[in-house]
């Protein structure tokens, strides 16, 4: 059986411990292991030939990714996940007390528990090569380090330091792990095993980070550290609305630790880790994880391969084409004509795309001249020269039905047979812009979202003549350029923008009914979304709801009929942030107040006094019930591939509550005939907006469910 874990003796007395896993890309950590890490530990207790220990990876470009997430799923009680946390502490304990120093040799990833690995040591270096990074991300997946890390990490860097890392799950460099204290020293990777073995001879010795005076000042005494506690614990509720239990409970074993000791606080890690591994929101957190990281195996496709994207071509050079360009140039690494009919339009694709990259070279994360080099593969033309050879075309122009019919014409035109023409519409069938097409087969819609380098999701939409080897080829350009794209088919709205526009005409009816501006936003923040829907629509722009609600309506039926309140908006040409001018107060010019003040202008705009307020779960389940109705239709009609793809629409392109799951797995924990209970129940005060849907209502008939328990 090929060994995990293998151990080699110098003559200089220091052995090398590799941790290889067999037929993994990566390492992780698994509970199968600890058997052979016993028996390794035996073996140098009893070599009183070993002066010092170095742990290095058998991995290129890994030190070891976190703990295997799939051994959580076999946890069936928390008791199971305690005794996972707690078999964990004995083995790192083991390590820390060896009477020998222990130097961890870094590179490359190293994260999760395999940070908790890397703490458990006496000293730690790492290599300054850009693949190397550390972090403890546990709290993206509803969970807390439980390896020992909210007792090691404060020890190590401070409570407040390690409490940022901890309740953000932010990864650092090697520079900031250096600053910050997390390693003793960062070294060229060629040099990377001599260094920590040159550590390891020189003993246990570890050179103190000096703290600065506030350090000193707050963490030194219990009244400092209650301070930093409380103020955590403030920040973490606005955060999370109550609604993520693994950042509170973070805080508190970070704070029984410090006061209560070392084996105290391990013993409070297990028991929170375990409560944690059972808790709903980490389920579907989980879930979320599983689900992305198996799309990205597929195609979209079936088991069509796709072709590779050389070179790739954006028309129109506005906020989405510029956004398009940038994303294809800085993580596709592809280079990238932009063409616009004026200069103007080219200037401000390169500046956008420049100021971006200048953003990471102010930040130290990028050098002047990579930001340089990503820069020249742009170039820009206002007419159709050298684009023979693009592989792909992303059409960014205005929502306009006759300009992307010539759009389609000029590329069958200008470039080869095989180029795919992708549009970003986010409203008009990709059918119809196909129609103008003399080869149907290359067109395919790709929807982004803005800003389109901080939005993850994308929409590859297919017509009924796009080709498998187009969407197989589409998927793979979209997934290079960082994008986790879900291949939708064709119709008014495809997916995200369907279900988003029945919860923002809700929020719309709301309004209208008296709710105020404030309290409707505070009710979808409280239920989980980033904003409320106000806001997000003075973000996305009151024009651009007017335009495409009559299209959905004329598509899809009086359901998506908008109220008149876009009328009256539009009127006095209130288009929200992009004009200074929506629901909310912008200021032009003067310094950013903390909070944002609604423009009470409006509702004498809109003919309106705001009354009495709705209870919070009344208002924010109105909004989204249809949004969960509507979900469940585009999975009837075959818009949607599968639930899991619902769920990864949703979350990643408008921000539904990832806690949740996604639309299909809350909609499995309300249960199907709860949700048309209510829906039920408000199509008798409200109209037939609320009318379940077949399959809804056949669900909830059968008692069935989306996905297995």
């Amino acid at each position: 059986m090929t060994k995990t874990f293998n151990l080699t003796r110098r003559e200089d007395g220091i052995a090398i411990l590799t941790m290889d896993v067999p037929g993994e890309t990566m390492n992780t950590l698994r509970a199968e292991f600890a058997p052979e890490i016993n028996d390794v530990l035996t073996e140098i207790k009893s070599d009183s030939q070993i002066k010092g220990l170095v742990l290095v990876s058998g991995k290129k470009d890994s030190f070891v990714a976190g703990a295997d997430i799939s051994m959580l799923d076999a946890c069936r009680t928390a008791k199971d996940a305690k005794i996972l946390s707690s078999d964990g502490h004995v083995v790192f304990n083991e390590l820390e007390g060896l009477n020998i120093p222990v130097v961890a040799a870094i590179h490359g990833v190293c994260l999760g528990g395999g940070l908790e690995l890397a703490l458990a040591c006496h000293q730690r270096v790492c290599s300054d090569n850009k693949k190397t990074v550390m972090g403890l991300p546990e709290v993206q997946l509803g969970l807390l380090p439980g390896g020992g890390g909210t007792q090691r990490l404060p020890r190590l860097v401070g409570i407040a330091k390690s409490l940022d890392l901890m309740l953000t799950g932010k990864q650092v460099r090697p520079k900031q792990a250096l600053k910050m204290g997390l390693v003793d020293d960062v070294v060229p990777e060629s040099i990377l095993l001599e260094t920590a073995v040159k550590m390891a001879l020189k003993g246990k010795k570890r050179v103190k980070k000096q703290k600065t005076m506030m350090e000193r000042v707050l963490e030194g005494t219990s009244i400092g550290r209650n301070i930093i506690f409380d103020q955590a614990g403030k920040q973490v509720a606005k955060k999370t609305q109550g609604n993520y239990p693994a950042p509170a409970k973070i805080i508190h074993c970070v704070r029984q630790g410090m006061a209560k000791g070392l084996t105290k606080g391990l013993v409070v890690e297990a028991q929170s880790f375990s409560e944690l591994v059972v808790s709903e929101e980490s389920k579907a957190l989980r879930s979320l994880f599983f689900a992305t990281t198996e799309m990205k195996k597929e195609t979209g496709a079936g088991d069509v391969q796709p072709r590779e994207i050389k070179k790739a071509m954006v028309l129109g050079g506005g906020l989405m084409g510029g956004g398009i360009a940038s994303v294809t140039t800085s993580k596709a690494k592809i280079p990238v004509r932009v063409k616009d009919i004026n200069e103007k339009g080219l200037s401000n694709a390169l500046s956008y795309a420049y100021n971006l990259l200048d953003k990471g070279v102010k930040r130290r994360h990028m050098t002047p001249a990579a930001r340089d080099n990503i820069m020249s593969l742009m170039t820009t033309s206002t007419d159709f020269t050298g684009v023979k050879n693009i592989d792909i075309v992303v059409e960014a122009v205005f929502e306009d039905l006759a300009l992307k019919h010539q759009m389609v014409q000029d590329i069958e035109r200008e470039c080869s047979e095989s180029t795919i023409f992708a549009s970003n519409t986010s409203s008009l069938p990709i059918s119809q812009i196909a129609e103008a097409a003399s080869r149907p087969e290359n067109v395919i819609g790709l929807h982004y979202f803005s800003p389109v380098e901080k939005m993850p999701l994308v929409e590859v939409i297919a017509h009924a003549k796009t080709s498998p080897e187009t969407i197989a080829t589409t998927v793979a350009f979209a997934r290079k350029q960082g994008k986790t794209p879900i291949v939708v088919q064709d119709g008014a709205g495809f997916y995200v923008n369907r279900i988003l526009a029945l919860y923002m005409n809700e929020a719309a009816a709301l309004l209208l009914e008296g709710q105020s501006i404030e309290h409707l936003d505070k009710a979808l923040v409280k239920f989980g979304f980033p904003v409320g829907p106000m806001t997000l629509l003075d973000e996305v722009g009151i024009d651009v709801g007017a335009k495409i609600s009559p299209i959905l309506e004329a598509e899809l039926g009086s359901r998506f009929k908008a109220p008149a309140a876009f009328d009256a908006l539009m009127a006095d040409d209130r288009k929200g942030r992009k004009n200074q001018k929506g629901f909310y107060v912008y200021s032009k010019g003067k310094a950013k107040k903390k909070k944002k003040e609604v423009d009470e202008s409006v509702y004498q705009v809109l003919g309106l006094v705001p009354g009495t307020n709705a209870s919070i779960d009344e208002v924010s389940q109105r909004c989204v019930v249809q949004m969960l109705n509507e979900a469940v239709r585009c999975l009837e009609e075959n818009i949607i591939a599968s639930p899991r793809d619902g769920d990864i629409g949703a979350i990643f392109g408008i921000g539904f509550p990832p806690f949740l799951g996604g639309p299909f797995r809350y909609i499995d924990t309300l249960g199907a005939g709860k949700l048309v209970s209510i829906l039920n129940d408000y199509r008798t005060q409200f109209g037939d907006r609320f009318e379940p849907c077949q399959m809804l209502v056949d669900m909830a008939e059968n008692k069935s469910r989306f996905f297995e328990l």
